[in-house]
């Protein structure tokens, strides 16, 4: 069965940009993901679906491969292998193993074809982590829960029903793959499959384990502690050493990335390890100076306001950033100052104001040397 275009599955155009693939995929995985979708088999292979097609689109180099090649690209090595090879790409750029491929239906000569019945590592698995801006900023242990293959406990991962009876194939002597000889265009030419006898496997299980039917894995919910440390920014990527699936026939675990979403604020942007807010005075403030207080992420804290501050004004929080993911270093809060012109003025205020436009006569100009002498005056 062919596999669906990735920028189908993702729901976008082949001209979208970053975000709109990171918004696709967020939104589908949200949707299809294991963890709400328990026992839904046809939800599971959604997610791994989207998860491929975001896996190449999301980088450039694979992107660019996908938008030549197609899914060929990442079949039979890659698209690194397209015109290439003893033959200069012209049996579509294999070289010598396509013509094999061509004559022995894909079983001949070709690296990688014998089975592997060694001990096999786990595959790796993605996971999705919503944290919010503190979380991001300080560091944080969250606990996540994980529908993974486990090595089956019943079996210990064997395959056979604990004291059945395991033989070593007589077919392929344990090897998981026969030798034949064909007659070609080349002359004879030597080749291996896969045991038909064993499936590849290199031993006969005369009863598979009851409970995970002799596959040696069975698919469970996994809690895992996820330490986040500080500094972390939205689409920071964690890997966690050996948290992946279960290896085949004793294998090694593959390994766990998650990948992280930080929340907006409704107060602080970030860029890297700056935090940008705004905060409203009002005129007087402005004008005569004060000092008020400025929320942070530790809490509020007490900045002063000089004298005739203009609107737009940017001030300093020093070391009250993130902290670098380097450690040893913190970044600044900067605070731009919005100055808000009263839309409500009682009858005394209107009539004080008046009168400073009388004083100041028709030349009210912020510039004029004396003006904050004279407003100094108004409001003291």
């Amino acid at each position: 069965m062919s596999k669906k275009d990735y920028y189908d599955v993702l729901g976008v155009s082949k001209g979208a940009t970053a975000d709109e693939l990171k918004k696709a995929y967020r939104k589908l995985a949200r949707q299809y993901h294991p963890d709400v979708n328990k026992d839904n088999e046809e939800a599971a292979d959604k997610f791994k679906e989207c998860s491929e097609a975001y896996e190449v689109l999301s980088d450039e180099q694979k992107r660019a491969q996908y938008d030549q090649f197609g899914h060929a690209a990442f079949e039979n090595g890659g698209a690194g292998g397209y015109g290439q090879g003893g033959f200069g790409g012209g049996f579509g750029g294999g070289g010598m193993e396509d013509i094999f491929d061509m004559f022995f239906g894909g079983q001949g000569g070709r690296r990688g074809g014998r089975p592997n019945n060694g001990p096999q590592r786990g595959a790796d698995l993605r996971f999705d982590l919503d944290i919010t801006f503190e979380e991001a900023a300080f560091g944080v242990e969250k606990e996540i829960s994980l529908y993974r293959e486990e090595t089956c406990g019943h079996c210990k991962g064997e395959g056979a029903e604990p004291g059945s009876k395991v033989e070593t194939c007589s077919e392929c002597h344990g090897s998981g793959y026969v030798n034949f000889v064909q007659n070609t265009m080349f002359g004879q030419v030597q080749s291996s499959k896969p045991c038909p006898k064993c499936g590849g496997q290199g031993k006969i299980i005369s009863e598979p384990c009851k409970e995970c039917r002799g596959k040696g894995t069975v698919k469970k919910n996994k809690q895992i502690k996820v330490k986040i440390p500080a500094g972390v920014d939205d689409g920071s990527r964690l890997r966690v050493a050996s948290e992946g699936e279960a290896g085949a026939k004793g294998g090694p675990h593959g390994d766990l990335y998650v990948y992280l979403y930080v929340k907006p604020h409704k107060f602080f942007e970030r860029e890297g390890t700056t935090i940008y807010c705004e905060v409203p005075i009002n005129i007087v403030q402005a004008t005569l100076g004060a000092e008020i207080k400025v929320p942070t992420l530790e809490g509020q804290v007490v900045m002063k306001i000089p004298e005739g501050t203009q609107p737009g004004k940017v001030m300093r929080l020093k070391g009250k950033g993130v902290p670098s993911l380097r450690g040893g270093t913190r970044g600044d809060q900067l605070v731009r100052i919005k100055v808000v012109v009263p839309t409500k003025l009682s009858e005394k205020q209107k009539t004080a104001l008046q009168e400073f436009a009388d004083i100041s006569k028709d030349n009210i100009n912020p510039e004029e040397k004396g003006f904050l002498d004279k407003i100094k005056g108004l409001f003291k």
